[in-house]
């Protein structure tokens, strides 16, 4: 057995267990989305963290292009010094994207499983063992019993619509809109961002035309999936929004504290200033009561 089978049937077991607790699949679809969805949170603030240190140099590493262009040897030299100076590390974005995919593919397979696992269990063609015939689930599947706020988790939006129309496929409809809404949201939350950090200029063109067609997108993929899985894109997306409020939270906190450290660090390397014997200078009162003492001492003389 490959590594990622071994994933597909370990989340499948899960999926399982979550059904086994509450046997709705609808609600084992959002558990077992919010459980990876957290355990890989760790991973997607390292990602986050990463790009936007990455974002804050770009301005600089314009600049030693423009300026090292005819000395690519140079330049490169002077972009990792760049790197080295501020502690950036450019693989260190795309190392966690890298551990996630699989997880979401194996996630994905998972999910699309469902209306193959009856076709197969009908045909006795069944292949796989993400979901057996023999667990809860599994009987629940080939009885049919799929149904979650309304919708029939193995029919397809696009197949609700075709065979009911408006009224009965409004619930997929909206589960749909959700996906593409949630989407475009999370887009808006990054852009704005962005904008206020004054890093938006740096973002390449189509890199912001993609985040805004990227939601359209999925919606159009979410009407030809199953209902199960377009679940799981509207939990991902909704997670994803509170899951950025968190992390743009965190590090506004953490560039607060470091400002705090770095004026506190400034202030203590500030040396008192003293007199030459050592000794503090006199506040002025004392001073000026010295002054006069002298002064009577003087006239009685």
């Amino acid at each position: 057995m490959n590594p990622f089978t071994a994933l597909v049937d370990g989340l499948g077991w899960i999926l399982t267990f979550f059904y086994d607790i509450i046997p709705n699949y609808g609600i084992a679809i959002v558990l077992l989305t919010l459980l990876v969805s957290f355990a890989l949170f760790p991973l997607t603030l390292k990602q986050t963290r990463s790009m936007k240190a990455m974002q804050e140099i770009q301005p600089e590493v314009k600049r030693i292009q423009k300026e090292y262009k005819d000395n690519r040897e140079e330049m490169q030299k002077q972009v990792m010094a760049l790197y080295q100076e501020r502690g950036v590390n450019p693989a260190a974005g795309c190392l966690p994207l890298l551990l996630q995919m699989p997880i979401w593919f194996a996630l994905f397979n998972v999910l699309r499983v469902g209306p193959e696992f009856v076709d197969g269990a009908a045909t006795g063609n069944l292949t796989g063992t993400a979901i057996t015939e023999g667990s809860r689930l599994g009987q629940a599947l080939l009885r049919g019993d799929a149904d979650f706020l309304g919708m029939h988790l193995l029919e397809t939006p696009g197949q609700a619509f075709a065979a009911t129309g408006i009224p009965d496929a409004l619930p997929y409809i909206v589960l749909v809109l959700v996906v593409i809404v949630a989407g475009y949201y999370q887009t808006r939350q990054t852009s704005k961002r962005a904008a206020a950090s004054g890093q938006a200029q740096n973002q390449p063109a189509g890199m912001q035309t993609a985040m805004k067609i990227m939601p359209i997108a999925f919606g159009v993929f979410s009407w030809n999936f199953p209902a199960g899985l377009v679940v799981y894109f509207a939990t991902s997306n909704l997670f994803r929004i509170g899951q950025q409020a968190v992390i743009f939270g965190l590090d506004e906190r953490h560039s607060a504290a470091a400002a705090s450290a770095k004026a506190t660090r400034s202030i203590a390397s500030v040396t008192p200033l003293t007199e030459p014997s050592g000794e503090s200078p006199s506040p002025p009162r004392k001073q000026a009561a010295n002054t006069s003492k002298k002064r009577k001492q003087r006239r009685r003389k």
